[in-house]
């Protein structure tokens, strides 16, 4: 006969497959390099195309703004500095955000605000209008959308980061080149104001990206859930091993199964219990209520204590990003850099007009041209930068220098074969910005991203927002851009400076150590 009692053996094993489930439990989430993290991918693409294709596709609009307006090219070419510029600008603020609410509620707020802003935009009456609706209102809600696009993809991929995060930025030139054939279709049918109107319903697309935005469970999560199931499972086995032991061979009763169980004849208490419940239900009920309320409030506060002094540490405190010297040099060439990537964006369509190559742009336009290789240039730069016998480091040096070159000799180059050669030029150096939260993730490690790489566009948007008035104010004084593109050439080329700088540095040993535990997680 066997024994109705669990033995030595059926223990042992019971506790190897505890040890198997609780291990199982712990691993890291399935969805990272995998499942859902490509649909993060997606999102981020899409984000990209909404976004940052818009703004480079913004010399359209630019365009029509000076012939409506009226105003000098400088005070006109501010509206889309500050949309570029603020999208950037606000990454710091947009890390707190990110630290309390978390990715998909704020990419969710910043799609709304953007489509506002593109819809309010339609009806201004001058410059200044467009300043606040269109270079604001949008342009903080699209870094609203941006930082976490980025943080995402970082969060999801511990291999083929660079790979990764140059599919999803790749949208940027898909964007360009799709955003420029579409708002020049717009203009040209329905006229500015309408096509604004048209391309805020479409920017609200950008929530539905944000939902797609699923949170990684923490590590804190992950215990608390493997020790629920843990929990029912040692449920279950001991239900299992009781029932054994109260049935011989482990089978029920043929009355049993059928429900035919003998019943005695006893009062009932559960109708007493009901009545009783019923009674105090309103006073329970509102008890319950007020409960609930003190714990979300007292749950709000935790989390916006936390938040809040997990982005002010990493600005202010000890362990501040300041202290890491090359991160530091990081942010100085962000701060020179990028006011010379964008005016080609802004200033090519008047650089076209002026050398009279309107007809041969229009069949094939320049800022075209720079978009479709800018994808491949993201990619190729990408798959290089997770190559074991190179650096993400030094891919990334080697383009910039590449983009600073190719700006300062644009000038130079009268004939539009010329031109077209140089734009593939700037279109695949550019590539690089799919390194940028690779390298930042290096130096600074996972856990600080989304602050590091705030602080790293907040200065590419300083940048951005001076350089095309200051391009636009040297064509009003010299009427030529010549001038404007070889001083920000030479600022592209001292923030490169910066970035030759890295060996003389040294990295801090926190960063380090930070970097290297996320690298082994």
């Amino acid at each position: 006969m066997k024994t109705m009692y669990p033995n030595a053996e059926d223990i042992a094993n019971g506790s190897k497959d505890d040890h198997k489930a609780r291990k199982k439990f712990l691993n890291p989430s399935p969805d990272i390099d995998g499942g859902w993290a490509w649909m993060i991918v997606l999102a981020s693409f899409l984000i990209h195309i909404l976004i940052m294709g818009s703004q480079m596709a913004l010399g359209i609009l630019n365009m029509e703004w000076l012939d409506e307006f009226n105003q000098s090219r400088g005070l006109t070419a501010w509206v889309s500095s500050l949309s570029m510029g603020i999208t950037l600008i606000v990454g710091p603020f947009i890390g707190l955000f990110i630290n309390i609410c978390g990715c998909r509620k704020t990419a969710i707020i910043g799609g709304t605000l953007n489509g506002l802003g593109w819809i309010l935009s339609a009806y201004a009456t001058n410059v200044q209008y467009l300043f606040i609706t269109f270079g604001v209102i949008a342009g903080i809600g699209s870094g609203m959308v941006y930082l976490p696009a980025v943080v995402m993809v970082g969060q999801y991929f511990q291999k083929r980061r660079a790979l990764a995060q140059g599919l999803s930025t790749t949208g940027t030139g898909f964007g360009t080149f799709l955003m420029t054939m579409l708002l020049t279709y717009l203009c040209k049918e329905f006229g500015w104001r309408n096509a604004m109107f048209i391309q805020g319903a479409v920017s609200l697309n950008l929530c539905v990206c944000g939902a797609l935005m699923r949170p990684l469970p923490s590590s804190e999560q992950s215990e608390r859930r493997a020790e629920g199931k843990m929990a029912v499972n040692d449920s279950e086995k001991t239900l299992q091993l009781s029932e054994k032991a109260l049935t011989p061979n482990g089978l029920l009763n043929k009355a049993e199964e059928k429900g035919e169980l003998a019943t005695a004849d006893v009062t009932d208490p559960l109708p007493l219990i009901k009545r009783t419940e019923t009674r105090r239900n309103g006073i329970a009920f509102k008890d319950m209520y007020a409960l609930n309320i003190l714990k979300a409030i007292s749950h709000t506060t935790v989390t916006i204590k936390k938040g809040f002094w997990s982005w002010y540490s990493s600005y202010f405190g000890t362990t501040s990003l300041f202290t890491n010297k090359v991160f530091v040099a990081f942010v100085l060439w962000a701060l020179f850099a990028y006011c010379s990537f964008v005016i080609p964006f802004i200033h090519l369509p008047e650089i076209v007009k002026m050398y009279n190559l309107t007809e041969q742009n229009d069949i094939f336009p320049l800022t075209s041209i720079i978009a479709i290789v800018h994808i491949f240039g993201k990619v190729i730069l990408g798959i290089i930068g997770d190559l074991p016998c190179v650096t993400a480091w030094n891919v990334f040096l080697m383009a910039n220098i590449t983009l600073g070159v190719s700006i300062l000799i644009l000038p130079l180059m009268h004939m539009f074969a010329t031109l077209a050669v140089v734009c593939a030029l700037i279109g695949f150096s550019s590539g690089y910005f799919s390194l940028m939260p690779v390298v930042a993730e290096d130096l600074v490690g996972i856990a600080h991203l989304a602050n590091a790489y705030g602080i790293i566009i907040c200065a590419n948007g300083i940048s951005a927002l001076l350089g095309p008035p200051f391009a636009g104010w040297i064509y009003d004084v010299t009427e030529k851009y010549d001038v404007s593109f070889y001083i920000c050439g030479l600022l592209y080329m001292v923030g490169i400076v910066f970035l030759l700088l890295k060996p003389c540095l040294k990295t801090n040993p926190q960063s380090e150590k930070d970097t290297t535990s996320n690298g082994q997680a």
